[in-house]
């Protein structure tokens, strides 16, 4: 049990009777919310010891928590790794907690690897990470454009599942519109993407779907990139306190600082909006003038050898 936040300098009974509730509610709102907090925070100090050490079964990620100083044991360690679904890391390295790759939908090569880019819409990207709330998780899905590296579309929800990734291309689709037969979606193999309900919307739209190798990050690897990127410079550190506010916070960083603000290594140091801005008048410009070419603008190469740890 954890202890109650510190109230400075005023009593608790002081603060209950400016707060106009009582002493009992006080301690009843926390003898509830206080476990919550507490197995969220055990929660969330599992899943990065999974992460990194992909091969630790639930005993040695119980014993690595309690040189942490957190007093678990290995069966309420194994029943939370159940819960999110962590057991299946210790055979299949690099594959992320989002993932669930067994299933019984189809699941297609990879038409991204190698694939060079020379505008916008020709390949999207898509990727499912988690983030810590208050008292549980939530879950964004998203899609870049791989040539500028714009998010074009996001979801948050509680829950993950196919409709949460639906959501984000949902939104995707609605901002870009890409001409039929012109565009590739990549992704991992996890069933939010396999699925028919996701399936489907592709095929309805002309999308050519594409998708990993098994247990090879760096075959998404700017999706990678980009979530590495939010973590560092937007969740670590953050209490949200609800998917509410999760979803304010990190849309406004996608959509105000990442796509409009933030310079981007791989685009000549330019942000994805400007870069997008910058491409589309120089096609335009083209396309008037044949001779004048696209100068300036580099081309986006999806190569084997990208790794998801690289500078977006």
């Amino acid at each position: 049990m954890t202890a109650p936040l510190s109230q400075g300098t005023l009593a608790v009974e002081r603060m209950c009777a400016l707060a106009g509730v009582s002493r009992a509610g006080y301690y009843r709102h926390w003898a509830a919310s206080a476990p919550r907090q507490e197995e969220t925070a055990v929660r969330d100090a599992i899943q990065r010891v999974a992460l990194a050490h992909v091969h630790y079964g639930y005993r040695r990620i119980a014993a690595e928590l309690r040189r942490a100083g957190l007093a678990v044991n290995h069966k309420r360690v194994l029943r939370l790794m159940r819960q999110d679904n962590l057991l299946c890391l210790k055979q299949r390295p690099f594959v992320p907690v989002t993932t669930q790759s067994r299933h019984g939908w189809r699941v297609v090569p990879n038409l991204a690897r190698g694939m060079e880019l020379t505008g916008l819409d020709q390949l999207w990207v898509a990727d499912i990470t988690y983030i810590r709330l208050l008292e549980e998780f939530a879950y964004l899905a998203v899609v870049l454009d791989a040539f500028s590296r714009r998010v074009v579309g996001w979801a948050l929800e509680t829950y993950l599942e196919a409709r949460l990734a639906v959501a984000a291309l949902t939104m995707a689709l609605e901002a870009r519109r890409p001409a039929p037969d012109s565009l590739i979606h990549h992704s991992d193999r996890g069933v939010q993407y396999a699925c028919g309900d996701y399936t489907e919307i592709l095929a309805a739209h002309g999308i050519r779907a594409s998708m990993s190798r098994i247990g090879n990050p760096y075959d998404n690897a700017k999706a990678e990139s980009f979530m590495k990127t939010l973590k560092q410079e937007e969740v670590d550190g953050r209490n949200y306190r609800d998917a509410d506010h999760a979803r304010s916070a990190i849309g406004t960083f996608i959509e105000e600082v990442y796509n409009r603000q933030r310079l981007h290594s791989a685009l000549a140091y330019r942000p994805p909006a400007e870069f997008e801005a910058q491409h589309q008048a120089q096609t335009s410009a083209a396309a008037l003038s044949p001779g004048l070419g696209l100068q300036g603008m580099r081309k986006s190469t999806v190569m084997p050898h990208d790794q998801p740890h690289s500078t977006p």
